[in-house]
């Protein structure tokens, strides 16, 4: 069976969901701006780079490609995905076209690894990206995004039926959103062999320490929308990764992606400035205890805050 390691994977990946400038974080990021993020992560050995079309409907696919351009192929990884609301049509013809116009958007020969990004018509355009690669000797690790327990039992056994293999489950996951292991999707990809990525860790900076009621998210930003009414409980949590912070001598940014590790996840860190790149190096070195693990969860669960988000579920 094919795409049956995900051994060469390091802890953490870098996102470039921001440097599509869809609204979503608020500000403006262009390619000079975001250069020496990339060159900086790449000198660090964090060469994992997560995009999709859907990030500015191909800006932040282009920019990366941009960076890319005349790097050795075996000294980076990208992962992208095929997001279903991006194509006209549900046919096998739309994902092809979508697939095979990223490959070239980004000038590569293929995806090291390939998502299907949620679960809108989710079985049929499983069955056809098992159907494109099936056969392939250099078929990408295949995963599925926010997908619940069973779509995702339902996202393998098709697979499987194809000589494929899931290899990867991304879901929103952090401090204040522990549907996916609550609903024991962590367990089940942990007894498959299915690596679990999690992305907005740092709920797009609210986990930061960054920000507080004196100095709210940029307003006209979604995410401003969704933590700004809360960060009055967020400062609650905050201050206790700080005062974690200081014990292991990081910032405070670095405690939740550092958790998400230790829980066996491999975090997803949204890069918009080098020090975010140095944050995620640095969490990648940082061990908590059971105790520290436990006291920051039950912190956070008595904040009760909301954070699923317009795209996404409660996973069940």
């Amino acid at each position: 069976m094919v795409n049956d390691t995900n051994s060469t994977l390091p802890k953490i990946a870098l996102g470039a969901w921001a440097w599509g400038n869809d609204g979503t974080f608020g500000g403006e990021l262009g390619a000079d701006t975001l250069r020496p993020i990339f060159d900086a992560a790449m000198k660090q050995g964090l060469n994992l780079w997560d995009t999709a079309f859907a990030y500015g409907m191909g800006t932040s696919e282009k920019v990366l490609a941009l960076f890319l351009k005349n790097l050795p192929r075996d000294s980076f990884l990208v992962s992208d995905k095929f997001t279903p609301q991006c194509v006209s049509e549900k046919s096998p013809a739309a994902f092809k076209n979508m697939i095979e116009m990223q490959l070239s958007l980004m000038n590569l020969d293929r995806f090291d690894i390939y998502w299907i990004h949620n679960v809108v018509d989710a079985p049929f355009w499983i069955e056809e990206l098992a159907k494109y690669f099936e056969g392939s000797e250099t078929a990408p690790l295949i995963g599925v995004s926010n997908h619940n327990l069973a779509e995702i039992k339902q996202a393998a056994q098709i697979l499987r039926a194809h000589g494929l293999r899931l290899s990867a489950v991304q879901n929103h996951y952090s401090l204040i959103n522990r549907s996916s292991e609550d609903s024991g999707i962590l367990s089940w990809c942990r007894e498959n062999g299915v690596t679990f990525f999690s992305y907005m860790v740092l709920e797009q900076g609210a986990l930061s320490g960054k920000y507080d009621t004196a100095h709210p998210m940029p307003a006209g930003s979604a995410r401003a929308d969704t933590y700004n009414p809360v960060l009055d409980k967020l400062e609650v949590l905050n201050a206790k990764l700080k005062t974690l912070a200081e014990k292991h001598g990081v910032e405070t940014a670095q405690i939740p992606v550092s958790w998400a590790i230790a829980k066996g996840t491999l975090p997803i860190i949204g890069v918009t400035k080098t020090k975010h790149v140095d944050d995620a190096a640095k969490a990648a070195k940082v061990t908590l205890t059971k105790e520290e693990i436990a006291d920051l969860e039950e912190t956070a669960e008595k904040l009760n805050i909301n954070a699923v988000r317009f795209w996404e579920k409660v996973m069940d």
